[in-house]
């Protein structure tokens, strides 16, 4: 099975919503603390006729294959036989729908991934009208990442020299031995910066300050002038993301609530847990979670505060990002890409309660509402809190 038919049977699904989809990237300044995320947003028609490619560069199957722990050249040679001509239903750098004012989300990848590959979840949340920032975390816990050192004068003279002046960082395997906590929390901090300034950023592009975007590409982002609802952000991450989505609530007030997808609750230290006034929403998988996760989950649960938790059946970590589409069910349960049920189902669950919830505690006008039921954990294939068995002191009130 190759490339070609990978595409045909296996793809990432559309956007259910009314609005086209465009996407876009934007990498800023010449230095490793500059911003970088994948900007997905409503567009307007027939102003792009190209596909987004999933995956843009082979230096990500590279980094893919470290995280692994498979040798690069077979890996490469992998992934570029079975994603290679993979792309989203997204079009690249269409011009963006003015003339509304959109919420916006800003996502976290989780460990080992990177800003392109939960673009199932972005593209619907797009097409229902949200702008969706997906930021590629530079801390060394993505698969591979990248930035733009300033050419210096000789280079600038010589032709051709665009990826010369290019900074490549692979994931950060634990040392033997080494403590996995300090490693991560200190991630954490700069998942946490890099998050708080791309939302900066987005909002200062939302005042008319001109951008300079380090990739050339032909984006008008003039265009996203006075068009976010600067009272409506909201944050959402997966896995280490969800960790990275928590902890960022508790440093920017801005963020008006917050989506947690199968949250690693690992990197957070204790100070966090009184500190996330926010609502919060935990959409689980049924085959990751375990009792001490759930625990330190319920810990965020006090008086007054909004808590929200559901676990989805049949699922698992991977039922979140792209991959679980691009698989088949023999490759999908031997990788645990996939769950006992059809991943489009998990997807449709996730992003439909997440609509739901963003919604409320946005206070949208649309009607997202007709999936409240879900953020409940009342339907078909919901586990309303968690399947986990708690120890019965827990106060039956946090479920």
């Amino acid at each position: 099975m190759g490339s070609e038919s990978t595409t045909k049977f296996y793809e990432i699904p559309k956007g259910k919503g009314p609005y086209s989809v465009g996407c876009t990237d934007l990498m800023t300044d010449y230095t490793i603390q500059g911003s970088f995320f994948r900007l997905y947003y409503p567009s307007q028609n027939a102003t792009s006729t190209e596909e987004t490619k999933w995956i843009p560069r082979k230096e990500y199957y590279r980094g893919l294959s470290d995280f692994l722990n498979i040798y690069r050249m077979l890996g490469e040679t992998f992934f570029q036989y079975y994603v290679g001509s993979v792309t989203c239903p997204a079009k690249w750098n269409a011009a963006f729908k003015a003339g509304e004012k959109y919420p916006l989300i800003i996502f976290s990848h989780g460990l080992g991934a990177f800003r392109t590959i939960y673009s199932a979840i972005c593209i619907e949340m797009a097409s229902q009208g949200f702008i969706v920032a997906a930021v590629e975390h530079r801390d060394k816990s993505s698969s591979a990442t990248y930035y733009h050192k300033e050419n210096s004068v000789c280079e600038a003279q010589e032709e051709a020299t665009e990826n010369l002046n290019e900074e490549w960082i692979y994931y950060r395997k634990l040392k033997r031995g080494e403590r996995e906590f300090p490693l991560r929390h200190q991630q954490l901090q700069q998942r946490t910066e890099e998050c708080i300034k791309a939302l900066d950023l987005i909002l200062g592009i939302n005042n008319g300050n001109h951008v300079a975007n380090v990739l050339s590409l032909n984006f008008d982002w003039t265009l996203l002038k006075e068009s976010i609802d600067t009272d409506r952000i909201a944050m959402m991450g997966h896995s280490f993301g969800a960790a990275t989505a928590i902890k960022t609530l508790s440093k920017d007030a801005r963020f008006k609530c917050g989506i947690a997808l199968d949250a690693w609750m690992l990197p957070l230290d204790d100070e966090v847990y009184s500190g996330v006034e926010q609502p919060l929403l935990f959409i689980n998988s049924e085959k990751f979670q375990w009792v001490s996760n759930v625990l330190k989950m319920k810990k965020l649960y006090s008086t007054g505060k909004i808590r929200k938790m559901i676990t989805i059946k049949g699922s698992v970590h991977q039922s979140f990002p792209d991959f679980t589409f691009l698989s088949g069910n023999f490759v999908g349960k031997i990788f645990k890409l996939k769950g006992e049920i059809d991943p489009n189902i998990v997807i449709d669950i996730s992003n439909k309660a997440s609509l739901a919830f963003l919604q409320k505690h946005l206070g949208l006008k649309k009607d997202f509402d007709q999936w409240d039921a879900l953020v409940d954990g009342e339907g078909h294939n919901i586990i309303p809190g968690t399947n986990i068995d708690l120890p019965s002191t827990q106060p039956e009130s946090l479920e």
